[in-house]
């Protein structure tokens, strides 16, 4: 198999949690506007710097609704794929859209049938997503970079790297046979690290230009 079609497959198998990022967003700006929230994870802490731990960016209901919402979403490529959890290898795939629970038979997420065991896999890579995006946050604020309400300061590879580092590796080190945790995606991953930028800047310019970010980064 060819490493674009391996690229392509790594993303399409890890879309939940590509994806966390976003749907965090729209749970941190839609659901204040019911009359709850927001609830910043840091709870409004600064550290001996002066600066807040993580801001007014990172909040529970968007780390919640994000995590949730990802599981969702996995759940609905399973559904418009296959099962798949006794899939064979890779190399043996001759489809570019495989199930997300390809090869995932006996992993600790597969419990209680194809649906559960796929809002339980989204649902956590989501959660490494947005824990990477926090660690990220974290960061930028030692540095001093701060948000002013809804605008966060730029820093085009804190706002990237980290969640797309935080969830291949939680999905090789924790997904057990799963093909997300196969060897031969790990090339491709770092590929898409690369890349991640690009996609990132593309999603928040979509996100932009739709009325659901108020900054197109």
């Amino acid at each position: 198999m060819n490493f674009l079609i391996l690229c392509l497959m790594c993303l399409w198998l890890y879309l939940p949690g590509f994806l966390a990022n976003t749907f965090a967003m729209m749970w941190g700006k839609w659901l204040p506007k019911t009359g709850y929230g927001p609830w910043p994870i840091d709870g409004g802490r600064c550290l001996s710097d002066g600066n807040r731990m993580l801001g007014d960016g990172k909040t529970w209901n968007g780390l919640i609704g994000g995590s949730l919402t990802s599981g969702l979403l996995c759940m609905a490529m399973v559904a418009v794929t296959n099962d798949g959890s006794n899939a064979g290898s890779i190399s043996e795939n001759t489809a570019l859209f495989a199930s997300p629970l390809a090869g995932s038979a006996g992993a600790w997420f597969a419990t209680g049938g194809p649906m559960l065991s796929a809002f339980i896999l989204g649902s956590f890579l989501g959660f490494m997503c947005l824990v990477g995006d926090s660690t990220g946050s974290f960061f930028k604020r030692r540095r001093g970079l701060k948000r002013e309400g809804d605008v966060s300061s730029k820093a085009p590879l804190l706002d990237t790297l980290p969640f797309a580092i935080s969830v291949f590796l939680a999905g090789q080190l924790l997904l057990g046979t799963s093909w997300l945790a196969a060897e031969e995606l790990r090339l491709p991953m770092v590929g898409l690290i690369l890349f991640t930028p690009v996609l990132h800047r593309t999603f928040n310019l979509i996100g932009y230009k739709i009325g659901w970010k108020d900054v197109p980064y």
